[in-house]
């Protein structure tokens, strides 16, 4: 089994994923929306949730899926190991959250849909998110839209932040971010086929007909996928079909997902990173979290206690109106 030990995120990250989060904490809104995120706005409440809604994985819980899970957390060197979760869900999805508190969820479609090799993929998949440090973003992006929905026009202005752009450079940045977590799933399996196979069921698999599916058919789509931006009125449909108007895209498509992992794993990079030549933390196993926006826990709790308040004040403020209408 392959192991990396103090293998850094920046031995194996996307540099699309990199410009993207580049290009989303230089845009104008975001400096206002991390000074607001704390781990109490998400993160905790999401730890009480899980460990008491799903089973919690261990050695005599879903055996067989911690140790695929153990490995993962071996080979990519990740410290500390994440609490990891299965929630009865039959779509096939996984997540994972928090910072000083990190887990994975996986939904219990997966445990049906796929075998020990491509399971594990997937569990790397989410581990590579966590090794990045893709979740403080992931859960500010989802802060920023239910505050929005709760608070309104009336609050910190946060209906400007949505209809700035900020929005969009967070969704184009969670799908670049999916690159690198692709390429951690290559490098736990070292096996392109099984993380093929894994974006294969993702996008259509069905157990019933499982013999079936052709893994070359299925390159040779991606293949074509990539062909169609020869024409550029298709590179505008591609575009309104992540960016649309009612809903937005929060991944890349199977198969251009499969078309960026193919191009990793046959480069000079990734075969460099095998034979033990990569970048190395300068803490061993740590998880590369950068929290630079926002900065001390002090000014967030300041600023989380001030936006409790005015949204507190804002109730007492419509509740007479409210009361009198119902009347």
């Amino acid at each position: 089994m392959p192991d990396y030990p103090g293998l850094s995120s920046d031995a194996f990250r996307h540099p699309l994923d990199r410009e993207a989060e580049e290009a989303l904490r230089n845009l104008a809104g975001f400096d206002g929306v991390a000074r607001k995120f704390i781990e109490y706005v998400y993160e905790r409440p999401q730890e009480v949730f899980l460990t008491g809604n799903h089973i919690q994985v261990g050695p005599r819980q879903y055996s067989t899926v911690y140790q695929l899970f153990r490995e993962a957390v071996r080979a990519l060197d990740i410290s500390p190991e994440p609490l990891l979760f299965v929630s009865h869900n039959p779509q096939l999805n996984a997540f994972s959250l928090g910072q000083d508190h990190p887990s994975i969820t996986l939904n219990s479609g997966l445990l049906d849909a796929m075998d020990e090799a491509q399971l594990k993929a997937v569990i790397a998949h989410e581990l590579g998110h966590l090794k990045c440090g893709h979740t403080i973003l992931s859960q500010m992006a989802m802060w920023v839209i239910s505050t929005a929905r709760f608070v309104g026009e009336f609050t910190f202005g946060m209906g400007n932040v949505i209809s700035s752009g900020l929005l969009y450079a967070f969704y184009e940045w969670r799908r670049k971010a999916e690159l690198s977590a692709d390429r951690a799933a290559l490098l736990a399996t070292d096996n392109l086929d099984t993380v093929t196979q894994t974006l294969m069921i993702v996008a259509g698999g069905s157990q019933k007909y499982a013999h079936e599916l052709d893994m070359t058919e299925f390159i040779r789509q991606a293949e074509r996928y990539q062909a169609l931006d020869r024409d550029e009125l298709n590179q505008v449909y591609k575009f309104l079909l992540y960016n649309g108007p009612q809903t937005i895209a929060t991944h890349p498509f199977a198969v251009e997902r499969l078309h960026y992992i193919r191009q990793w794993a046959y480069s000079a990079e990734y075969q460099r990173i095998r034979a033990g030549d990569y970048l190395h933390d300068d803490a061993r196993g740590a998880v590369n979290v950068k929290t630079d926006a926002g900065n001390t826990i002090t000014s967030l709790r300041r600023e989380i206690e001030t936006l409790q308040a005015e949204i507190e004040r804002e109730k007492q403020r419509r509740s007479p109106s409210d009361a009198s209408q119902r009347s």
